[in-house]
């Protein structure tokens, strides 16, 4: 079957979200009740692994019973899939689903392959089955994939942003297995003509993100008084972009976007990772003022500055990412509505005022995994 190049937008329905107990997922799913003109059904699965938590959506799930259904599952699963997508008429699909840590992926990278590579192959294969081939003429349809700017490698500081065209040249297992995805999804679109869709975006940042991710390690760690590790010298570059702003960039994909066409979605706020955790450490002392902090003030620390530490770098560490979004500005009139100051105030207010969920997500096995990651105790004395 021939792809076609139509912007038919999907009837959405009926929305499959993969991953929706997740961090972007969630968000998502909260964008399309609270936020996008949207009237159907979601059917939220996941796996809930450590970084997933189906108490981020209780409220939706309460003020929409009709509308709202969770199932949890493994997208490894082909049966489950094609009973999903029979029983509930599935018509569009946002795939999020992944293992995304780059630093678990390189101590073990086997859950990578197989969620990211296998369980996206299952995916498409129950969506071509129940929109193609069990049909006289497809049904519409539309499945969205969500991917990283980490496929296309490493940047030099003086090189331009990752356009769409840019090679693949992936440095991770984690981004590898995005990449071996990502291209399951251009096959899939033109050797069986699903009408697929597809993003890469830079690194998100926003509420219930877990605490293993740069942003919210840092807050978490500095109000406990722990110390706050970076990597090598701190100066490699990532693009940031607020949650809600990557959730309003897909939902204009899924209407508006092209079908067979891949859009990137930035925030245009590149930063070393060095001056996120400053800026964090100085939004904290006009927050939460450091000689006010008794775990801190005990052991005669005065600034949150005071608690980085710089660790040993990780290998194969992409020195720099940059997303160059101008293809969805110029054909989807995508453009961030946060900027890197009002997004990082509203995530700093959103982790102050959810402590008993930071509590909750945390448990033993994370505190070790932290411990394992960094070389060091998670209450060790920080080497100023």
């Amino acid at each position: 079957m021939a792809p076609t190049d139509q912007t038919t937008a999907p009837p959405l329905r009926s929305v499959l979200v993969t991953g929706g107990a997740g961090f972007i997922g969630s968000n998502f799913i909260r964008y399309l009740f609270e936020k996008a003109p949207f009237e159907g059904k979601v059917i939220n699965l996941d796996k809930l692994t450590y970084a997933a938590n189906p108490r981020n959506l209780e409220d939706i799930a309460e003020k929409f019973p009709e509308r709202y259904v969770f199932v949890q599952g493994d997208i490894c699963n082909g049966e489950m899939l094609r009973e999903i997508f029979e029983t509930y008429a599935i018509d569009t699909v946002v795939h999020f689903a992944a293992e995304s840590h780059v630093d678990r992926s390189i101590l073990g990278p086997t859950d990578f392959i197989q969620t990211n590579i296998v369980g996206t192959f299952q995916l498409l294969e129950a969506a071509r089955h129940y929109w193609i081939d069990t049909v006289q003429s497809p049904r519409p349809h539309r499945f969205h994939h969500v991917s990283t700017d980490e496929v296309y490698g490493t940047l030099s500081p003086e090189a331009p942003p990752f356009t769409e065209k840019h090679p693949y040249l992936p440095n991770s297992p984690y981004a590898a297995s995005k990449a071996a995805s990502d291209h399951l999804i251009r096959a899939y679109y033109r050797t069986y003509g699903l009408h697929t869709t597809l993003s890469n975006c830079s690194n998100n940042y926003g509420p219930y993100q877990f605490p293993e991710k740069l942003i919210p390690l840092i807050i978490l760690n500095a109000l406990e008084g722990k110390s706050l590790p970076i990597y090598g010298d701190g100066l490699n570059i990532r693009d940031w972009l607020y949650v809600e702003d990557h959730c309003y960039g897909i939902w204009l994909i899924l209407t508006l976007g092209r079908i067979g066409e891949t859009y990137n979605i930035g925030g245009n706020n590149e930063r070393t990772n060095l001056e996120i955790v400053r800026t964090l450490c100085d939004r904290l002392e006009e927050a939460a003022p450091a000689r006010e902090n008794t775990r801190l003030r005990d052991r005669n620390i005065k600034s949150y500055r005071d608690l980085i530490t710089f660790v040993k770098d990780r290998p194969g560490h992409d020195r720099r990412y940059a997303i160059d979004a101008s293809k969805a500005r110029r054909e989807l009139g995508y453009k961030p509505r946060e900027s890197f100051q009002t997004g990082l105030t509203k995530t700093l207010q959103w982790y102050l005022g959810h402590a008993k969920w930071c509590q909750e997500v945390r448990d033993g096995s994370y505190q070790d995994w932290i411990a394992r990651q960094y070389g060091e105790p998670t209450d060790a004395t920080p080497t100023p």
